[in-house]
């Protein structure tokens, strides 16, 4: 098969696809390897690396394209909407939950859109998705602290706290793997911190793992809205497969939180939690509302490229190795997490959140 891994285009997007390591590995599998110059570069990579382990180095994005399976970081953007092929397969992140005109477009030129976030295992675990939460959850801490500084507009507040001053107050909502990250990182900063989950058994891990060094709370509104009305930081780190974010701040509540607090909604690229977070890019990655600035950076570990490059690699490479050597049908037919994987295929939806989330007509992938 020919595997195309492409330059991302997506604003300070650093990350490359295919390591080449795995570029190696592809060869040796017996596929040709098509790199656009210049893709890892972001990531410390240069292209004698892909060229030196049998990988074909192309210029344009247009040659790239042509290839057969597209292995990519983030979502195809406006520009290389007219590159995506019929039966094509597109290998990539794709959050299509609040991306109506995205998965149009999808649909449209029939490409089989599988997403990395969607590939569950039978756990429920989220294998391609949790290196990149892992990487986003310990950021979230970092970018908070750093905002909450007064020349970033902050409150002035250190979330280790000083002897004799109390510690900053970081509420984290979700205690997936983003949660974990975070309440790892500010508890090792020495915050005071708050998590919550409606999930009894991840708040006992995080318990039996913390203990009195944070609080744990199950979430819901009243408890949402106790804890965040003097939180310092407030990490919104809530996920459901494939659909867009439950939105558990509104505007009428943010407006009551201490000016200069920060939000950091990890969740924004399935719509986010908070009512008035929105996408934002790494060269602009905040904005203010009623005093509270958001922070809504989709691709998070994109700073972090060549850390972020590796652990996502290390994780996707084993599912690409099976579409490029068995192709898609067959491979799904074998791997259940991979077919639920199938977000678009054919011109439909194969997503039943992704539908309901876009009201669009939903279709198993194969009955």
């Amino acid at each position: 098969m020919v595997i195309g891994v492409p330059t991302e285009i997506k604003t300070h997007e650093y990350r490359v696809a295919l390591t080449p390591a795995g570029a190696r590995t592809l060869v040796e599998d017996g596929h040709q390897v098509l790199v656009q110059a210049g893709a890892g570069l972001g990531s410390g990579i240069g292209d004698e690396e892909y060229r030196r382990v049998g990988a074909e180095l192309v210029e344009s994005a247009a040659d790239v394209f042509a290839a057969e399976l597209m292995v990519k970081v983030k979502e195809p953007l406006a520009a290389e909407y007219d590159l995506l092929r019929p039966e094509q397969i597109l290998f990539t992140f794709l959050h299509l939950a609040p991306a109506r005109e995205l998965t149009q477009k999808l649909l449209e030129r029939e490409v089989a859109g599988v997403a990395y976030e969607t590939i569950e295992l039978a756990d429920g675990s989220l294998p391609l998705l949790q290196p990149m939460s892992e990487v986003a959850g310990r950021m979230a801490v970092q970018v908070g602290a750093h905002y909450l500084q007064k020349e970033n507009g902050g409150r002035g507040v250190l979330l280790a706290g000083a002897p004799g001053v109390k510690p900053g107050k970081v509420l984290i909502v979700g205690a997936g793997t983003v949660g974990r990250n975070a309440v790892r990182i500010a508890a090792g900063m020495g915050a005071d911190v708050r998590v919550m989950d409606v999930s009894p058994a991840r708040l006992a891990w995080l318990d039996d793992h913390y203990g009195n060094r944070i609080s744990t709370l199950m979430s819901n509104s009243q408890n949402i809205e106790d804890e965040i009305l003097d939180a310092d930081l407030f990490i919104g780190a809530v996920l459901t497969p494939g659909a867009r974010a439950p939105r558990l701040v509104g505007r009428e509540l943010l407006a009551r939180m201490n000016p200069g607090s920060v939000i950091v909604d990890v969740a924004v690229d399935q719509g986010g939690c908070v009512e008035t977070i929105r996408p934002t890019t790494h060269d602009a990655p905040v904005y203010e509302v009623d005093g509270v600035i958001h922070y809504g950076v989709a691709n998070m570990p994109g700073a972090v490229s060549r850390t972020s490059t590796f652990a996502l690699t290390n994780s996707t490479l084993p599912y690409l190795r099976k579409i490029a050597d068995q192709g898609l049908a067959a491979a799904c037919r074998k791997d259940e997490a991979l077919r639920r994987g199938v977000n678009t295929l054919g011109g439909t939806v194969r997503n039943r959140p992704v539908a309901e989330a876009l009201n669009l007509e939903f279709q198993e992938y194969w009955p």
